[in-house]
Order: structure tokens, then sequence, then C-alpha cells
């Protein structure tokens, strides 16, 4: 191979199929991307447990993406809503415009980012002098239809997680200077990650997560080594690495494109719609985000297993991924929020723990 072809070969990630552990992160990430209006998620747990791997390798997974050739919004060749103004313009003007075909976009926020830097800027001399609106996109704008990562998001400035929160909630940007002001499209997974020790977020910043996943440093040994096994044999040789892993990626792929177009067909049954408030009540749960949530997330479960209808597992499997962060904090309190959501779901939904239930064990519900 040529010096040249070298230098212009995609950078290898790590297959997202190959990765060992962490099943609630890794299901998180899924869901989000099955429905994004789940609202992203925060991941928070040790170092070195493979969030940016994680990230990196599910935004290479995801099947690529029809956009509108050269524009910096990554805009929808048909979706008015997924759409820049200018590609609108040229729309209404009879312009065809030209379609391309990209990689879905995973954009790291620095911990350093100005706003201008997240949000973009606008040249207010050229706009004054020329009469245009000269503006230069941010990283919500490159993040459009993609996700979006910020490490340590416990450390960030509370003003740009309030704007990156807005954006993804309302799926635009707006960005208003000297009485100039220009919006674009900016839907995308959100993905915070940190550590617990070096600080949480204010409660009304946590909530405006969709999902919150717990990781741990696994402890047996066995899938330890397992772990540096596979690592190592990527860092020595990619190709054959990820050729080994394509059937699984590929399958993957098509899985997550099969629950994309079935989840417009899932239903949830009413009474479960009932019990799931019923939960959020006895866990003193403010706002209604978690009941929301919590229903689809529990569609997005069911899609992504091939099914219509939702199961009182499919709840089970994400109710605390939806709650344990929107419960109130009591310092004195040394019960886990995790465990307090499973005793109070047990409850509501009638579940029999078995005596040697203790994690490993299967619940089995009251008939």
């Amino acid at each position: 191979m040529s010096p040249t072809a070298t230098k212009l070969s995609p950078r290898r990630v790590f297959p997202f199929t190959a990765i060992v552990g962490q099943e609630e992160m890794k299901l998180a990430l899924l869901l989000n991307v099955i429905d994004p209006k789940i609202g992203g998620v925060m991941i928070m747990g040790d170092r070195g447990t493979g969030k940016s791997t994680t990230i990196r390798a599910l935004a290479d997974v995801l099947p690529e993406i029809d956009v509108v050739a050269g524009d910096p919004f990554n805009s929808h060749p048909n979706d008015a809503g997924l759409m820049s103004d200018f590609v609108k313009e040229q729309i209404e003007a009879g312009q065809t415009p030209q379609v391309a075909q990209k990689k879905v976009p995973m954009i790291d926020l620095p911990l350093g980012a100005t706003e201008d830097r997240v949000c973009g800027t606008i040249d207010i001399e050229k706009a004054l002098s020329e009469g245009v609106k000269a503006f230069e996109p941010g990283l919500l704008a490159q993040a459009n239809r993609g996700i979006l990562y910020v490490d340590e998001v416990n450390l960030l400035d509370d003003h740009l997680v309030d704007v990156l929160l807005d954006s993804a909630a309302s799926g635009w940007n707006t960005v208003e200077r000297e009485g100039i002001s220009i919006r674009h499209p900016a839907r995308f997974v959100l993905v915070g990650s940190g550590n617990p020790e070096e600080g949480e977020l204010r409660p009304q910043l946590l909530d405006r997560f969709g999902l919150h996943a717990e990781i741990r440093t696994v402890k047996d040994p066995t899938l330890r080594v397992e772990i540096v096994e596979q690592r190592s044999d990527f860092d020595q040789d990619p190709e054959t690495f990820l050729e080994k892993h394509r059937a699984q990626q590929e399958a993957l792929q098509q899985t997550l494109i099969n629950a994309q177009t079935l989840l417009k067909s899932v239903n949830i049954d009413r009474d479960l719609k009932i019990k799931i408030s019923q939960a959020c009540s006895e866990l003193d749960v403010d706002g209604l985000r978690g009941d929301i949530v919590t229903n689809r997330t529990a569609k997005a479960l069911a899609a992504l297993e091939g099914r219509t209808e939702v199961t009182v597992n499919d709840v089970q499997r994400v109710m605390v991924m939806a709650l344990r962060h929107r419960l109130r904090k009591d310092p004195l309190e040394s019960i886990d929020s995790g465990y307090k959501v499973g005793k109070v779901f047990n409850q509501v939904f009638g579940i029999v723990e078995s005596a040697e239930q203790n994690g490993a064990g299967q619940p089995t519900a009251i008939r």
C-alpha cells in the first residue's frame, strides 16, 4: 500500500459489538438512537471504563445518513424540520439540492469550549456592511442529526449545559447578536459523562437528561482479562479484528434500522401507563418528565427486540435508568437510588422477589 493510501485510510474504531460488559450504558445509548426524543443519556462512573470508546463505537455502527451536499448543518434533503433556512430557500426557488451520504457525526465538546464555539457566531461587521447574515456555525450545527458527547459534563459551566439541553430538547439553536437572529436545526443525541467524585450536576439539569446510566469498573478477573485481550488484538491488527466482528456489526445496524421503523407501531397498555405514573408518584418524582421518559424508553426497548407491545419486563428494565437521577437527594440516606426505584417498582407492579434474589435472581410477577 502506498504512503498516500495509508494517510487517507479512515480511522479505525473499536466495534460496538466487541465491547464487553457495561450493558446498562450500551442499552441506554441504543435506545436513544432508536428514539432521540428520550432526551439523551448521562453516564456516571469510574475513570477508564470505556465511556468514550463505547460512544465512538456507537456512532460508527449507525447507518449512513442522506444530507444536502456542502451544507454545514447536515440538512435533510426532504424533511423541512431538519433543513437549514438556506436549503429551504433553495427548494422554494425551485432548485433541487444535491444529496450526499455521510457517517452519523459524533462531535466531542471540549471542556474549555466557549459559548461562541458551541453555538456559532455572527459576523456583525459583514452583516452591517454587506447586508448579509454572515454566520460561522458552531459545534451544535456540526452535531445536527448526530451525537454530541460531553465528557466531564459535571465540570462544564452551568450556562453552557443549559444551552446544550435547550437545543437538545427543542431541536433548534438560535443565535442572536446586536438585533440579528439566526436559527438552525440542532437535533442530536446528547451524551454526557462524568465521575461522581468530581461533583454532581444540579438536580434541575440532571432531570433534563432522559436516562442515567451508572457504570463501574469490572471486578471479575476473567472479564478483565477478556477486555484486555480484546483491546490488545484490536491495537495489533485492527483490520482482522474488524473483519471478525463485521457480521455482528451489520446485524446490529439492521436491528436499529428495523427498530426505528417499528417504533411508530409500538403500543403501551393504559394499565401499564397508570402503574408507571403510580410508581413516579410514590417515588415523589417532580414534574412529569419521569413518566414520559419511562413510557418512551419502554417503547424503544420493545422496538429494539422486534415487538409491538410493551411488557412489564420492558418497564422493569428501563425504569431505574429513567428515574434514579430524578429522585430528591437526602444527604442522610444511604440507600442507593436505583435500589429505591426497584423496590417501588416491585410494590406497584406486584412483583415477588425470590429469597435468593440479590441482583442475580429473577423476580416473578404475581398472577
